[in-house]
């Protein structure tokens, strides 16, 4: 029998397919480790969002190969996707599997041929493998692969290809799966989920309608939504959900409209402000998060302070940031206008910081509430159980009973202390 490890970078979508890859490799009698030392097989699945990234993949490449020599080594996920003409020029990576491929990876590690990767853009319907690991607590489920969009900082399309959906008949019958098995949340995860059903003649409210109806989940949660796509009649139902999670994130990408013209996003910063006010109104403290790019090419001094000015007055909870990143390929790539690095690194300090102040306002604002809490660890060094409340907050509730692992309990949020939410069941 021989031994694989595995590892992931990037997003929940990787994640996941991460997961199919460990069961087809298990399936075909291969056994999973979690030591280098002790595999045969490294596999990487990974990230091409930034250069960062993909020198990162190989410097774990490289590394993995140093530790091992006899290792084989895969590189899978969007950089091999994208790269894949030019990756094997290097001695330490012995395969490289595209996104469609990795699916199914067993059938591509034994062959003489060592890439396989076919031209994503080709593919028209979404690939369908089921996941049967029912070992979490929260489950993640894939709904849709791809982006049509063309933002204008962006390599993911090339890497993912055009927008596929996973039928609604098979998505119902994964979640009730998952349901059988006692899982309490479904995540719902893709690459633009938000695309969902537009292949298909349908829309995200469609799907959403139909989970309602045809499955018993307690709990289900969406990934990240372009603020275009959450109209008010998707508010006004998830708004009447029992299942739904008050969580949305937002891909914002700017505060500045000057700055969203030029990476191509068509929704307007003063727009996006009011649908979070709306959010707020709507739902009973609804964690907002939100994902901004700083530094992408163009972006001036007086730009970015419009940015950090709307940021500040925003409703949000939380705001995920990193430096623009150049990507061959892209628009903002062949911009002339290119933002020095250290000042990138500032920009992105400086939301950081607003991104600290808004998460320990929303924080404090829960103190004192009771939410509902899925229990989602054992107990901590310090005797603490780990749940995660609807509205995306992590709570270490004074709790040693492990027979409280994957329920859902009434949890008074209590304290905020040392970065860590504190509560009692009651």
């Amino acid at each position: 029998m021989r031994n694989f490890y595995i590892h992931t970078m990037g997003c929940k979508a990787n994640q996941f397919e991460s997961s199919i890859i460990i069961e087809n490799l298990e399936k075909n009698g291969l056994k999973h480790v979690f030591k280098i030392e002790e595999a045969d097989i490294y596999i990487l699945n990974s990230c091409t969002v930034t250069h960062k990234s993909d020198n990162e993949a190989l410097y774990l490449l490289r590394n993995a190969k140093h530790k091992k020599n006899d290792l084989i080594t895969v590189l899978t996920g969007c950089f091999a996707q994208i790269e894949k003409s030019t990756l094997l020029e290097n001695d330490f990576i012995d395969y490289v599997i595209g996104n469609d491929e990795k699916l199914e990876l067993f059938n591509y590690i034994n062959t003489n041929n060592k890439c396989h990767a076919i031209d994503i853009m080709d593919l028209k319907t979404f690939h369908k493998v089921a996941l049967d690991d029912m070992s979490k607590t929260r489950a993640s489920l894939k709904i849709q692969d791809g982006c049509d969009n063309r933002c204008s900082y962006c390599i993911i399309p090339f890497a993912r290809g055009k927008s596929r959906s996973a039928d609604i008949d098979f998505i119902i019958e994964q979640i009730n799966n998952l349901s059988k098995h006692g899982f309490k949340e479904v995540v719902f995860t893709g690459i633009h989920i938000g695309l969902w059903g537009k292949d298909i003649g349908l829309t995200l409210l469609d799907l959403l309608k139909e989970v309602e109806v045809r499955t018993d989940i307690p709990r289900y949660r969406l990934g990240s939504l372009n603020p275009l796509e959450i109209t008010d009649e998707l508010l006004d139902f998830l708004s009447k959900s029992e299942k739904f999670c008050p969580h949305f994130h937002l891909s914002l990408q700017s505060a500045c409209n000057k700055t969203l013209k030029s990476m191509n996003r068509f929704y307007k910063v003063e727009d996006y402000l009011a649908q979070i006010d709306k959010i707020n109104s709507m739902f009973a403290l609804p964690f907002l998060g939100s994902d901004i790019i700083t530094g992408f090419a163009g972006e001036t001094d007086d730009d970015f302070e419009i940015t950090r000015l709307n940021l500040e007055k925003s409703g949000l909870s939380q705001i995920h940031t990193f430096p623009y990143s150049k990507r061959s390929g892209t628009v903002g790539a062949m911009r002339e206008e290119q933002v020095d690095d250290k000042v990138k690194e500032n920009r992105a300090s400086v939301v950081k910081a607003i991104s600290r102040n808004k998460f320990n306002d929303f924080v404090n604002k829960n103190i004192n509430t009771v939410q509902e809490v899925l229990i989602e660890k054992h107990p901590d060094k310090e005797g603490y159980l780990k749940g995660v409340t609807r509205n995306y907050l992590t709570v270490h509730i004074d709790s040693k009973d492990k027979n409280l692992l994957n329920t859902l309990q009434k949890v008074k949020i209590s304290k905020f202390e040392n970065d860590k939410i504190f509560g009692s069941i009651i």
